[in-house]
């Protein structure tokens, strides 16, 4: 029972890491201005690489149906192996250590790499939801997906306390996406497999309480530094290393476990037979407690919504308004954030990593709000909020962010990007339970990554649309375009499919509200 214990806390621990260094897509910002001066390509080539990236989510079904028949661990190196080629080849090109590699090849590099993210995402998702009990479920998915928004912040932050000149920048960005997955992936292969969610849920709530300071002091952390560098009062050698110490203080919890079981392993010797006696009885009793918890999460797992395939959930109406409401929602604010090194360029502003650094702590802080309440309430499912009301709630300011974006401040741009870097990160994370809620857990590797689809697509329709609306406005010359006018209309676009997207939510909380309601009375 102990050593499985242990074992929950180190692959959560694990995941945690993974998910640091997993978000390889979200420093494209940081460095795509540069990349679009190495490569010579235009506006629209640019934004068909970040659509590249995005729709390598297209095929990570393949990622879920691997997890059914593969090890965990082989998922998890095939993920590395995909990133590795995918970001390496692309380095080793703008490096010039390999030539004769087309627009074409690059484009398609891209969609391999961002492949990869869905392989590493969806290990940690199953090794999660199969070693932590219900009630826990999603307080756990939530922390590791929390981390996942870090991972912008987390190659910055190396980036900039490794490198000085902006294009060994770029071409950093690129070596160290392609080679830190797969370290964290090798190390974390050992910590990969399920052990049937078995665990006290009285001593594990300790647990989370101390994971929960850990990473909200990690968030305000990557907030300070964010600032500190948009300041520059904080040297990124300093940064460099109190982020890595924020990354190493979640192993205090399993180091804690195992000392508690030596300690007890040690009393246990020094025990007469009858105090030995006692404890297996009362550990009996422990463990017939935890058997019928577990039996009660399971049956009310079942109650809660049956197990729904993909082919059974494409003819759901919930189904159709959940996904149109991400893409309105979560996937809108990744497209910004994807252009948020053009947007700042057009606006005159030159600290793009600093400002890509705020969008992936506040995207932190909003990836772990829904799981810090979730854990407040875990006990008391009457107070908890549904998921699609939730949703809801975050779309109405993330849709008035784009429209303050319109304000040619610099106090708009960074009140914009940290309410967009809040609100996705919170909606993306919420996401996780919701597809679960709606269509069981069972089939969840695949029904999730055929959501998150949507990714893809909305990256290529709002990103083609925005491109063609800078390159309209741009200087024919070098294709650049300065001014409020190479954003004014899209900020519109996007603010308007916005708050189309909340109302899409209320309807989706109408139609759902009778089924959270009977859940909230078991």
């Amino acid at each position: 029972m102990a050593s499985s214990i242990l074992h929950q806390w180190l692959s959560l621990v694990g995941a945690i890491w993974l998910q640091s260094i997993n978000g390889t897509n979200s420093n494209f910002p940081a460095y795509s201005s540069q990349l679009k001066q190495l490569l010579s390509i235009s506006q629209i080539q640019l934004n068909n690489l970040a659509f590249a990236s995005d729709a390598g989510k297209l095929l990570g079904w393949l990622s879920g149906v691997a997890a059914v028949y593969l090890p965990l661990w082989l998922v998890l190196l095939i993920g590395a192996t995909l990133g590795l080629v995918g970001y390496g080849l692309q380095y080793l090109f703008i490096t010039n250590q390999i030539s004769s590699i087309s627009y074409a090849h690059i484009f398609l590099l891209t969609v391999l790499a961002g492949n990869s993210i869905c392989w590493i995402n969806t290990v940690c998702y199953v090794v999660i939801i199969r070693n932590f009990p219900l009630d826990y479920r999603q307080v756990a998915v939530g922390i590791t997906t929390s981390y996942l928004g870090l991972s912008a912040k987390v190659y910055t932050v190396v980036v900039n306390a490794i490198y000085s000149s902006t294009t060994e920048r770029a071409k950093a960005y690129l070596l160290f996406n392609s080679v830190f997955p797969l370290i964290a992936c090798v190390l974390a292969s050992p910590l990969v497999r399920g052990i049937n969610s078995v665990g006290n849920s009285r001593k594990m709530k300790g647990g989370f309480t101390v994971m929960f300071l850990i990473t909200i002091a990690t968030g305000i952390y990557a907030i300070i530094g964010s600032f500190g560098s948009v300041l520059k009062r904080l040297a990124p050698l300093n940064n460099l290393i109190g982020m890595v110490t924020c990354l190493l203080l979640p192993l205090v919890i399993p180091l804690v476990e195992k000392m508690r079981d030596v300690l007890a392993g040690e009393w246990w010797l020094n025990k007469e037979i009858k105090v030995h006696s006692s404890i297996i009885e009362e550990n009996t009793i422990d463990l017939e407690k935890i058997e019928n918890e577990n039996a009660s999460d399971q049956n009310r797992e079942e109650a809660v919504k049956e197990e729904i395939g993909v082919k059974l959930m494409l003819q759901r109406v919930e189904f159709w308004l959940y996904f149109f409401v991400y893409f309105f929602g979560a996937t809108l604010g990744l497209v910004f954030l994807n252009n948020l090194g053009q947007i700042a360029e057009s606006r005159g502003y030159s600290g793009t990593s600093s400002l890509v650094s705020l969008s992936s702590s506040f995207g932190f802080f909003g990836r772990l709000i829904p799981s810090l309440l979730d854990y407040v309430f875990s006990r008391s499912y009457k107070y908890m909020i549904p998921s699609p009301a939730s949703i809801a709630a975050l779309m109405a300011p993330m849709a008035g962010a784009f429209i303050l974006l319109l304000n040619k401040s610099n106090i708009a741009l960074y009140t914009s990007t940290a309410i967009i870097g809040v609100c996705t990160g919170a909606i993306t994370s919420i996401s996780v339970s919701t597809t679960t809620e709606l269509f069981g857990s069972k089939n969840f590797s695949v029904n999730h990554n055929v959501v998150v689809a949507n990714i893809s697509i909305g990256s290529f329709l709002f990103g083609y649309l925005a491109a063609l609306v800078y390159r309209k406005q741009g200087n024919y010359e070098d294709g650049k375009c300065m001014g409020m006018d190479c954003y004014r209309n899209t900020f519109i676009l996007w603010g308007s499919c916005c708050f189309f997207g909340t109302f899409l939510a209320l309807i989706l909380y109408a139609r759902t509200r009778k089924f959270y309601s009977q859940r909230c009375c078991m």
